[in-house]
């Protein structure tokens, strides 16, 4: 910006030439007929010294000014304008014309809904329909994930209008420079961490992976902290999560879990600028194998920690446990179910069976009784979740209600992924072929309404021969890492 001087101030520089009227005078005259001694050889140095001094300043002044890589942007302007209202030399006439600015950066801040009705139809595909207009920073192999302020925001933060819990189209997002916040809005300090969630915080599978890449992205910058957090389902706000996963997140962050809950007693279309803000939005989409083991390796081992259990077992025991589940999706005979895997684990040394019910759990009960084991039995439910809770290389077999492998689509192959991504070794999974009928063609979509919450039935034959080969299986890969000593120890940064 160049500086206007004000037509009051005294200037020291000689006039060359006056004004035209003032020419016709004897005294103008002279003055023009002696105007050629003005330019004698040192007062030309003079005045060559004078700018090259002041092209020398004025270089000095940008290269102490930091630009931005667009210099056309507004982020330029800022720079300038901060520049200018610090530094007491400046005319006092530019005022005027900063705060115009100011009042035009202010008023060309524009709210967009955090749900974009337009991309209703693929809510979870690119940039999603929450917060559409920006798209995530994504190294290979890495998180994906965006933040405020940052290059790729052009140094502005991310502010927040609304706290609708109801229609995420009534809630409000928008970029601001830190020094030309939105009329009556609030800044708030330190980090937040703003979660998007397109199911549901309450079910600790789907919470957990809308908090997952809150992890890596902690362990990547070097254990960073937040202050608070935001959680949002279909961009309405949400103000609580699971008590299992709230209390492997206070183990993972190191403290209690601030979520914002908008109690003020402010307006409900109150302003909020946060000074720094990391949101995620495609929850591990895009995370290498190896990094998620790495996510996965801290968790489980901070949960270890916060509960007492040991970080690294070397009992040498064999931990055969069958985790069971009432009602949808539970075994239609325990007592048999449980007689068939305690028969075979009695055949192996060092064999510990167990039976317990998830329900029936704390969360530090679950934590120690993963710790413990090695092959873990299950039906298909949320429980099978704690599965990255035992040891890497650790066995997980899976049982299905009839129906499920035709209807249930691909969210029904999850722990077969979270076994893969927490290094352990998916047995595979039995299918139960009996079950309530279905009026309808076994393909009818509306057959999964009968087999979603069916009961699972056993083969004993079957049920053994597995049984067996992955407890022997399971036998010699310990007996090997021990002789070998590569029993691979849980990494447990952050500490």
């Amino acid at each position: 910006m160049t500086a206007v001087s004000s037509p009051h101030q005294n200037s020291t520089t000689p006039n060359l030439e006056m004004p035209y009227h003032h020419k016709q005078s004897p005294r103008a005259t002279a003055v023009v007929t002696s105007r050629s001694s003005f330019f004698s050889p040192k007062l030309s140095v003079y005045l060559c010294s004078i700018c090259v001094t002041l092209f020398v300043v004025f270089h000095i002044q940008i290269l102490q000014t930091p630009l931005p890589s667009s210099p056309n942007s507004l982020s330029f302007l800022h720079n300038w304008q901060e520049k200018l209202t610090t530094n007491d030399d400046s005319p006092s006439s530019c005022a005027p014309d900063l705060e115009s600015m100011g009042d035009k950066l202010r008023e060309s801040i524009t709210f967009l809904p955090l749900k974009d009705l337009r991309f209703a139809n693929a809510a979870l595909v690119g940039h999603t329909w929450f917060m559409s207009s920006l798209y995530d920073t994504h190294e290979e192999g890495e998180v994906q994930y965006q933040q405020f302020p940052s290059k790729s925001s052009d140094g502005r933060i991310l502010c927040i209008k609304g706290h609708d819990n109801h229609d995420g189209s009534w809630n409000y997002y928008a970029l601001a420079y830190p020094g030309f916040l939105p009329k009556n809005a609030t800044l708030v300090t330190g980090r937040t961490f703003v979660s998007y969630n397109h199911y549901d915080f309450s079910n600790i599978w789907h919470g957990l992976s809308s908090l997952f890449p809150f992890v890596a992205w902690h362990l990547k910058n070097q254990c960073a902290l937040p202050n608070r957090w935001i959680l949002y389902h279909w961009g309405e706000v949400r103000t609580g999560m699971s008590p299992w996963l709230n209390t492997l997140m206070e183990a993972t962050f190191g403290g209690a879990m601030n979520i914002e809950k908008f109690d003020d007693g402010g307006h409900e279309q109150s302003t909020f600028c946060y000074e720094e803000a990391v949101v995620m939005r495609h929850n591990e989409g895009g995370m290498s194998r190896e990094r998620r083991m790495e996510v996965y390796d801290l968790i489980r081992c901070k949960a270890r920690m916060m509960c007492g259990a040991e970080v690294d077992r070397t009992d040498g025991d064999i931990g055969l446990t069958l985790l069971m589940r009432t009602g949808p999706r539970s075994f239609r005979n325990e007592t048999a179910v449980v007689e068939i895997f305690e028969r075979e684990c009695e055949k192996v040394e060092n064999c510990r069976f167990r039976v317990a019910y998830s329900s029936n759990l704390t969360i530090c009960e679950q934590v120690k009784l993963m710790g413990l084991t090695d092959i873990l039995v299950s039906p298909h439910g949320a429980q099978l979740t704690n599965i990255f809770l035992m040891d890497r290389n650790s066995s997980v077999m899976e049982f299905y209600p009839k129906g499920w492998l035709k209807l249930a689509g691909v969210g029904q192959f999850v722990y077969k992924w979270i076994a893969s991504w927490s290094g352990m070794k998916y047995e595979g999974s039995w299918r139960d072929t009996d079950g309530k009928h279905c009026p309808y063609p076994d393909d009818d979509r509306r057959c999964m309404s009968i087999y979603k919450n069916g009961r699972i039935g056993y083969n004993s034959t079957y049920f053994r021969e597995w049984t067996s080969k992955v407890l022997n299986e399971v036998k010699m890969r310990k007996f090997e890492e021990a002789s070998k000593g590569s029993i691979i120890t849980t990494k447990c940064g952050c500490s």
